[in-house]
Formats: C-alpha cells, structure tokens, sequence
C-alpha cells in the first residue's frame, strides 16, 4: 500500500513540508536567542556618588555594581581589617577606610571605601599604619560601590571575636571616630586601584541578565509541532485508504456465494 507511486510521492511531499517546518522553528529559535534583550546596567561608566546612591538610604538593584566617582578625606586613624577576604581565589585580608564626604549643606557624609587586599595579616597592618601617616587631604575615590553586608561571628572559637569577615557599615560606625550624628552612605565602595604595598581589590562587573523573546519561542515550537504534523496526516491518509480498501475487500468477499464459481449471490435461479 505504501509502496505504491501516489503515496511514495504523497511522502516526498510531507517530507519537505515537514523540513520546511523544522527549518522555520529552528530559525524562530535563533531568532529567540538574538533578539534576547540583555538587562544590562551601565556599571562600567563612572557616576558621580550623589547620583547613584544617598546617605542612609538602601542600595537599589540597579545600582548595585556600578562604578561611581567621589571626592574625599580619608580619616588617618579610622583604618580597619577584615580577615578571610577572597582576592582571585586567595585568602586574605582588607584594608578598609573611611572617608568623609562634603555634603551639599556643608556637613561631612561618612563613607566605607575597601582600599586593597593583602595576603597576610603583617603585610595588611604595614599599610595601615604607612596609611595613617598620610595628611588627610581631598582626594579623588573612584570604585565600585556595593550594598552593606551582614555582620559574622567568627566560627573558629580560638579567633579573635572582635575580627571582622564582613564590611557591615554600621559595625564600622560604631568603630569610626568624630561621625556621631553625621550621615552615613549604608553601601561601601571598592576602589579601583591599591595604595602601595596592597593589591587592588578583584570587583568584576555584576553578571548581565538575559531574557530570552518568549514570543519567537512558541513560534519555534509551532512550527515543530506543524511538522510532525504533515508526517502524522500522511501516514493517516495512508491508514485510512487502506482500511477503505479493505472494508471494500470484505464486502466483495460477503457479495459472492462461496462454491457456485464466483457468481453474485442475487443471480442464483
């Protein structure tokens, strides 16, 4: 039955309609996948501080990440350590400052900028105080600023319980001098660069968020579907006109009396 021209054809046909099919969903497929709108915050251009963050205020989402520029002092004797801070996969420890900012009213904003990364505790205390020698004088920040980070007990019970694996601002607050009653910026900065004897920081940008287009997606999946479709109606076009010819088979078979040489059974006298 399948074998015979009309049908053979019947299947050539279906077959390059079904190929047509399946080129065209995977091309709605491709086309998902391009035309997929990254969310992309613009981190890698430097904003001005004031425009991306406020003092007291939570970090928002889209500001997460983003390279900011900021003008200020750093305070000499305020310089703390955080312990267990990973650098390109290595253990270390942080040097982190804080800096006073001049607010549109003339009043100071206190800021936490993480200034380097050092391998071993000596080297980070070497910086520290090679750091706080330095004249406090306006300069240039520019880094990465990230949201505020919950403080950790250490686990180790034979470690310092005062040392610090987290840059939790208001844990620095209470450790700062001359910032009661002054605002502070609830988010810290990682800045790019290290002062001598310290490496810089790794801060790469946050990842970006690819939403694939939904819409080309069920096209792609029509087509697919429209596919095996054209084989599927082949092969019942094909079931149905054999059991046609069957049905018929069997009734020829029931027209003719059995013994009398094929004659019909209405032609007996």
């Amino acid at each position: 039955m399948m074998l015979r021209p009309r049908w053979i054809g019947a299947l050539v046909f279906a077959l390059l309609l079904a190929a047509g099919f399946a080129w065209l969903g995977q091309w709605q497929l491709e086309r998902a996948v391009e035309s997929g709108k990254a969310v992309e915050a613009p981190t890698e251009t430097v904003l001005p501080l004031a425009k991306v963050a406020a003092p007291g205020a939570p970090l928002r989402d889209t500001a997460v990440g983003q390279l900011v520029d900021v003008t200020g002092t750093f305070v000499p004797g305020d310089y703390q350590l955080l312990e267990g801070r990973l650098n390109h996969g290595t253990s270390g420890w942080w040097v982190v400052g804080h800096v006073n900012i001049q607010g549109p009213d003339g009043r100071p904003i206190a800021l936490a900028v993480a200034r380097g990364w050092a391998a071993d505790e000596a080297t980070a205390k070497a910086s520290v105080a090679k750091l706080a020698e330095e004249p406090p004088t306006p300069q240039r920040i520019v880094g990465r600023i990230l949201p505020d980070e919950q403080p950790q007990v250490p686990d180790d019970k034979q470690k310092d319980p005062t040392g610090m694996r987290s840059l939790g601002v208001g844990q620095l607050y209470n450790l700062w001098t001359g910032v009661d009653g002054i605002d502070v910026y609830a988010a810290y900065v990682v800045e790019r660069g290290a002062p001598d004897g310290l490496v810089q920081i790794d801060s790469p940008p946050p990842i970006a968020q690819t939403e694939l287009n939904w819409l080309n997606l069920f096209y792609a999946a029509e087509w697919i579907i429209f596919a095996g479709f054209a084989v599927f109606l082949w092969y019942r076009l094909v079931k149905d006109a054999k059991e046609r010819e069957d049905e018929l088979r069997a009734l020829e078979a029931q027209a003719v009396v059995p013994g009398r040489g094929g004659a019909p059974a209405g032609n007996v006298e």
